[in-house]
């Protein structure tokens, strides 16, 4: 019988998991080789049964893995860009796109539940289609476009012509401030989900499969991911991970020593959820068991998300001052 192509990546994860997990950049450098060899499988599958691919393309990546953030366990969030805007080429990529999505999924990568998905149309187009998708998001404006942009700024190539992507940024940046662009994202992400309560007690979750737990992800790491995003835009950086976009951001809105600061703070919120989560399955990998923490880990926890909230309200500030200085 023959094996699954996809059979020996679990195999390799599996065998090289116990290794790296503790290490933030070792994990993150495994999901990089595994998505890449996952790309690389579905291309040789879907070229032995259709031919090799009608035209140049890319394979991206977005969310966590686009900024190499992802932790134990990581969903899908992926999209394919090609040159050719032909019958063919839709088809062609559409089919790559639903056997990498397959292949990922065989690999330990569970589906993405917003679809977002080179296997879906929707994230699956030519360049051209692509260009129009995202002037279209920025005239609309919609909280869902908005969101949809920021997803896509957060897009890295792994397989293939990575000029497509950084194209489409450029698109994006070219057209952001007569869409007013910053404010509304700053709109869009203003939610900060309280992490500390009065009483400066630590907010777990109260009920369900979580409780007892705290959401690191939307407590914690939202408001330096969000922040530091949003700062980016406005510097119009290309770099996709949170730490590499601080290190680029003008140290005349943050000095030097704040910046080395906040990146501190960030990575070792990624460390505290790859040391105390349990990382059964992806869910539980966004949730710190505060139970197994000293005294002295809780409150450097507490300090970690109080500087996230410092370092949001800041980039607020900057944001606000700038878009008032630009209505005068």
């Amino acid at each position: 019988m023959q094996l699954d192509p996809y059979t020996e990546l679990v195999q390799l994860r599996d065998k090289t998991i116990n290794n790296v997990y503790h290490d933030h950049f070792k994990l993150n450098e495994l999901h990089d080789t595994l998505i890449h060899r996952v790309a690389d499988i579905a291309i040789n599958q879907v070229s032995g049964q259709h031919g090799p691919p009608p035209s140049p393309f890319t394979f991206f990546v977005m969310g966590s893995a686009g900024r190499m953030e992802q932790s134990v366990w990581s969903d899908q969030d992926h999209g394919i860009i090609y040159l050719d805007s032909s019958d063919e080429a839709r088809s062609y990529f559409l089919t790559l796109g639903k056997e990498i999505s397959k292949g990922l999924y065989q690999a330990g990568y569970r589906y993405c539940d917003g679809g977002v998905m080179a296997s879906n149309p929707f994230w699956c187009k030519s360049l051209n289609e692509w260009e129009q998708q995202l002037s279209k998001w920025m005239l609309e404006s919609t909280w869902e476009s908005i969101r949809y942009l920021l997803i896509f700024l957060d897009g890295r190539s792994i397989y293939g012509d990575v000029a497509y992507v950084e194209k489409l940024k450029k698109h994006i940046y070219q057209n952001m401030n007569q869409h007013h662009l910053l404010m509304k994202s700053l709109s869009n992400t203003l939610h900060l989900k309280k992490g500390i309560n009065v009483l400066g007690q630590l907010l777990a979750e109260t009920h369900g499969a979580h409780a007892g737990k705290l959401n690191i992800k939307e407590i914690g790491l939202f408001p330096y991911v969000n922040a530091i995003r949003l700062l980016s835009m406005k510097e119009k950086l290309y770099e996709t991970s949170s730490l590499l976009r601080l290190e680029k951001i003008p140290d005349s809105y943050f000095p030097a020593s704040d910046k080395a600061f906040f990146k501190k703070q960030f990575l070792k919120l990624l460390t505290y959820r790859l040391l105390f989560s349990d990382h059964k399955d992806y869910d539980s990998g966004h949730y710190l068991a505060v139970s197994r923490l000293t005294k002295e880990q809780i409150r450097e926890v507490k300090e970690i998300i109080k500087n996230g909230a410092v370092l949001f309200h800041n980039m607020k500030r900057l944001i606000e001052k700038d878009d008032s200085v630009e209505n005068e």
